[in-house]
């Protein structure tokens, strides 16, 4: 059968990999053109569009590229027309993808959304556009089925969350190779910098995580590099003798290091899997962050206190993001009760999310809709 997939950012690219990978794994068959990344076409999808021209962040940014986002809406549209697909899977992007689902389902495609758009934060008015144009409906978090069930009467199936499978799969490291070969202290535990996979965030959030490096000494900070970005985008970040830069390499990093700034975002639940304590942070430009405050309704902004329902780590945002805070909270979480509370609620937080194998249980659920639409 025939499938059209579309992600829009780093992380999408990465659970489309492994759910292409699931897909061609269960039927032989399969043909697969996709939206996505390196790692969606490195599984055995045909790339139609990279995610590198689709990420704009924020309100702002969104308007100011509404010319390029209605060229590529009218391109995928072409794009999905020309390919005929058996089934479309939609990965998060709600913005773009929500308004493809719409013209898909008046043209007759059945439609498949894998990863929910977050309307539990925002703008829950788009239950109402999901139940009109969504045929079937793939959570990740606990949490979701209750809401979409319980709260809208909308039924959804909940695989797990593929982060558990991306993280098992992956090969055993050996940390004294791997720090030879990425030039890292072999004795100096590491604080891990994940400032975002956007140029705004990590322009936003690198140079304030830096500021801690001359109050920590006896630890070496390394910065996550998004493999969204050029490596000499975060050559002005690198003038600090106690930074290193490693670059898409974030699953291993986080694999050796004791701590870790993250700026909030899938990240937040990856540096948990990992079981290493975080300090989330998140700062947008002020017009953003007074919008995004009007209509975000949740509590917390981590994935990790938004599954646990509580605060298990601590979140700076915006005016809170600041060197103190940032130093005291590093701090607090690099030995003692702190680090130690944080670490149990992470294997709190694992348990709930449901074991291993979300990308078999969506494949298998699309396979098996496709067949019988």
């Amino acid at each position: 059968m025939k499938y059209y997939i579309i992600a829009g950012e780093a992380s999408g690219d990465l659970h489309g990999s492994n759910l292409i990978k699931a897909l061609k794994k269960q039927d032989e068959h399969a043909n697969i053109r996709c939206w996505g990344g390196d790692l969606m076409e490195q599984a055995g999808g045909t790339l139609a569009k990279h995610y590198k021209e689709l990420a704009f962040m924020g309100f702002l940014e969104v308007i100011l590229n509404l010319n390029s986002i209605f060229k590529n809406i009218k391109f995928c549209k072409q794009d999905i027309a020309a390919f005929k697909p058996d089934a479309i899977i939609f990965i998060d992007y709600s913005g773009f993808n929500l308004r493809i689902a719409k013209w898909a389902k008046e043209h007759n495609f059945q439609t498949n959304y894998y990863i929910s758009p977050q309307i539990w934060a925002s703008r829950e008015g788009r239950i109402e556009k999901i139940k009109a144009t969504v045929d079937h409906m793939y959570v990740i978090l606990p949490f979701e089925k209750e809401f979409y069930e319980k709260k809208h009467n909308y039924p959804v199936n909940f695989v797990g969350h593929p982060l558990l499978d991306a993280i098992a799969n992956r090969p055993e490291l050996i940390e004294h190779s791997f720090r030879t070969a990425n030039g890292l202290d072999s004795n100096k535990p590491i604080i891990a910098l994940l400032p975002g996979s956007r140029k705004q965030e990590v322009q936003k959030m690198l140079t304030l995580m830096l500021s801690l490096t001359e109050g920590f000494n006896d630890y070496e900070f390394v910065i996550a590099g998004a493999p969204s970005l050029d490596k000499e985008f975060y050559a002005t970040f690198l003038n600090d003798a106690n930074v290193k830069f490693i670059q898409n390499k974030t699953y291993d990093l986080l694999t050796i290091s004791t701590a870790a700034l993250v700026t909030s975002g899938t990240a937040t639940l990856e540096t948990a899997l990992f079981k290493v304590p975080q300090v989330v942070c998140y700062k947008a430009n002020w017009i953003s962050y007074q919008i995004a405050k009007r209509i975000i309704t949740l509590e917390y902004i981590s994935l990790v206190n938004l599954i646990m329902q509580k605060e298990v780590v601590k979140e700076l945002i915006q005016d809170d993001f600041t060197k103190q805070n940032l130093k005291k909270e590093l701090n607090l979480i690099l030995k003692g009760e702190a680090r130690a509370k944080q670490l149990n609620a992470y294997e709190e937080l694992i348990a709930k999310l449901g074991g291993s194998g979300a990308s078999s249980k969506a494949a298998s659920l699309i396979i098996k809709n496709a067949k019988t639409s």
